[in-house]
């Protein structure tokens, strides 16, 4: 059995899952179950298949006949679907796994219905991973965004609604960009099947509208700004496994729909430098923006899906690298670059699903998103406090964990455009290196905050207080991500070759040759990170406490004193401890054009109201970019559909008249 059969019988085994849920409704324990033990059945096998074709390293093919003429239902295995079908599929295990009782808050609020959208989303993003004919493409990013989006209202409160609304036209209209793109390759080759898309030699100016249309498009799926606005508002929104996994993988649709179109499907067209440079551009600003909102956020949700942005822009900036060297023919900027982007997608996937995973055994317990609200949970839930401690230094970067890996990786990319004669790349490389630095810091800064703010200090609510473990598997599928973010840390000598072959065998570019530990620029030691090093790192940062623990049992610290800290002669309250708000006011200030602090005006009258006296304090931030352009986007869509609400007349006859008039101008538009 190959890898296309294996993945078959895990997509039934998803569509199965989807549709007992269904015929389920009502009683929610029994979908519970079914569905979340089907698909981590059907990941499994997906695991299989993804691993089975990496290892055989063939494309594989197979075309079956539709009623329709134009598409052919054409399935394509290839090295870069496999990885993201292994990628796609590992999250996937886990967040089933930890459904299995962290949906029971959710029995008798629609868990059955939950469990056929959450199914649907899962079959469709593997699906089209190795969908290779235009419509069934589109037919199956739609299927994914819709089914996404019913998650994302789930809750059928204001907050999900109103963001699973701007999800929704943010979503379509990237779907809308992407197919113009398929329909101007369709009208050149005379078929949808990307087969005939790859034979196309397009003229410059279209190529680069096809680019600049795919790019936005997926670049909406992927959170990359400025299309990002409904992504720090829904993935918070759903069920914390679906916001894992939208976060965690969805937004890498976006992503690998970037790759396909500008490195495969226009690959023979040839790209022009410049494409690389926005890629680079929009990635930079992406990462560096993201986690100056992520510092600012206090819902913890906001706070990674936030995160999410930064780590895409991470991403694209390796990408950028990587199109820089296929415009440019050089094969070592082409594979670095796509070494970074894909070791990166992968990490990503692994910690915030993890970091996700984690926020939701929180919030399961103290039925809040507010990190004030939080404190001293690392007593109360040591378990998640452990994983999400891993999960945080990974993010950081901080070595010896994956994150750090992958994002060491992108700076050598960066390091290597220096190789090139390109005045534009000269400039463009420190100054992506510049801001990827920052970024890194702010990240540090950012989780120090959320772990702090969360595990540490002390309770800052009733329930944090009274917060308990969540169950054992919960534990456990957390546990398996954190375990994943070592075991790639150690074993990233073994897995960049594995990497760089998927990017050789995707670009068709001569191999690079990789001194051994992991160096990028072989002969330059001062490059090297040896897995010896990487290992010596991790066993030494668990005897940093026990050392520390050693200390403070030792006769110098013995004359120590325990008690309450001073706060200027008052009793000592929670209340006082340091906020994430306080440790974030200056940099909110820095900032503040960025973060447009929207505030509250509180008059307080003394003797009249000539001499009110007005205080102002922050109550929340909104980004620039979703104030002066997403909100008056809004209003217009809200004006102009107010305008032709009359259309909606409730007359049958009238729509009928709606029908033979599109009919018409259809027939008009084909004769032409």
């Amino acid at each position: 059995m190959d890898a296309l059969q294996l993945l078959t019988w895990s997509l039934i085994l998803y569509l199965f899952a989807s549709l007992a849920s269904l015929f389920l409704l009502g009683l929610d324990r029994l979908a519970i179950k079914l569905s979340g033990i089907t698909s981590l059945v059907g990941g499994v096998i997906s695991i299989i298949s993804g691993i089975t074709q990496l290892h055989a390293g063939v494309t594989l093919v197979a075309r079956f006949a539709t009623p329709f003429d134009f598409a052919d239902l054409t399935l394509r295995m290839d090295s870069l679907s496999a990885f993201m079908v292994l990628v796609i599929s590992l999250l996937v295990v886990v967040c089933s796994l930890y459904s299995l009782t962290y949906m029971r808050e959710y029995e008798g609020k629609g868990a059955a219905a939950m469990g056929f959208f959450m199914n649907l989303f899962i079959a469709s993003m593997v699906a089209l991973l190795v969908m290779d004919n235009a419509f069934w493409f589109i037919v199956l990013f739609e299927m994914m965004s819709l089914s996404s989006w019913f998650l994302v209202i789930a809750r059928q409160d204001k907050t999900s609604i109103n963001a699973g609304m701007l999800y929704f036209f943010i979503a379509h209209a990237g779907s809308v960009l992407i197919m113009i793109a398929f329909l101007l390759m369709g009208r050149e080759s005379g078929s949808l099947d990307f087969a005939s898309f790859r034979t196309l030699s397009l003229s410059p100016g279209l190529a680069s509208a096809v680019f600049l249309l795919a790019f936005f498009g997926f670049g909406a799926k992927a959170g990359m700004m400025p299309l990002h606005s409904w992504l720090p508002r829904a993935h918070p929104a759903a069920p914390s496994h679906a916001s894992a996994l939208m976060s965690g993988v969805m937004v890498k649709i976006g992503i690998f729909g970037i790759l396909k179109v500008a490195m495969d499907l226009l690959a023979q067209t040839g790209l022009p430098l410049w494409w690389g440079i926005l890629v680079m551009a929009i990635g930079a600003i992406s990462a560096l923006l993201g986690v100056l909102y992520a510092l600012a956020e206090q819902d913890i949700k906001r706070l990674l899906a936030w995160s999410t942005v930064e780590n895409v822009g991470i991403i694209l900036l390796a990408v950028g690298v990587a199109m820089v060297g296929l415009s440019l023919h050089d094969p070592l900027l082409t594979v670095v670059g796509l070494l970074g982007a894909l070791f990166h997608l992968l990490n990503h996937a692994l910690f915030k699903g993890l970091l996700f995973l984690g926020a939701g055994a929180i919030i399961s317990r103290l039925h809040t998103h507010d990190m004030e609200k939080m404190g001293a949970l690392a007593k109360r839930m040591p378990w998640t406090a452990a994983a999400c401690l891993i999960g945080c230094l990974a993010i950081s970067a901080i070595p010896p964990l994956n994150g750090f890996i992958s994002e060491w990786y992108t700076w050598q990319s960066l390091f290597s455009l220096s190789r090139v004669e390109a005045v534009a790349l000269q400039l463009a490389g420190p100054i992506a290196m510049v801001m990827l630095a920052v970024t890194g810091g702010l990240a540090v800064m950012c989780f120090v905050k959320m772990y702090g703010i969360t595990f540490c200090g002390a309770p800052r609510s009733t329930h944090a207080e009274e917060a308990q473990e969540v169950p054992n598997t919960m534990i456990v599928a957390m546990l398996l991500l954190a375990a994943l973010c070592v075991f790639i840390a150690l074993s990233a000598s073994w897995l960049a070759p594995k990497i760089m072959h998927i990017a050789h065998a995707f670009t068709n570019t001569p191999p690079v040759t990789v001194a051994s530990g992991i160096a990028l620029v072989p002969g330059t030691f001062h490059t090297r990170v040896t897995p010896s090093l990487l290992l010596l790192l991790l066993l030494a940062m668990p005897l940093l406490p026990g050392l520390y623990w050693l200390w403070c049992r030792s006769r110098r610290a013995a004359f120590r004193r325990t008690g309450d800290a001073w706060a200027c002669g008052y009793g000592w309250e929670n209340a006082m401890a340091p906020s994430g708000n306080g440790v974030m006011q200056p940099l909110r200030v820095v900032f503040c054009a960025l973060f447009r602090l929207r505030q509250q005006l509180d008059p307080t009258l003394r003797l009249n109201k000539g001499l009110a006296h007005v205080t102002a304090r922050a109550q929340s931030t909104e980004p620039f970019w979703d104030e002066r352009v997403i909100r008056p986007i809004v209003s217009a869509t809200q004006r102009l559909a107010k305008e032709i609400q009359h259309l909606q007349s409730g007359d049958f006859r009238l729509y009928c008249l709606y029908v033979v008039a599109a009919l018409v101008v259809l027939l008009i538009a084909i004769a032409v």
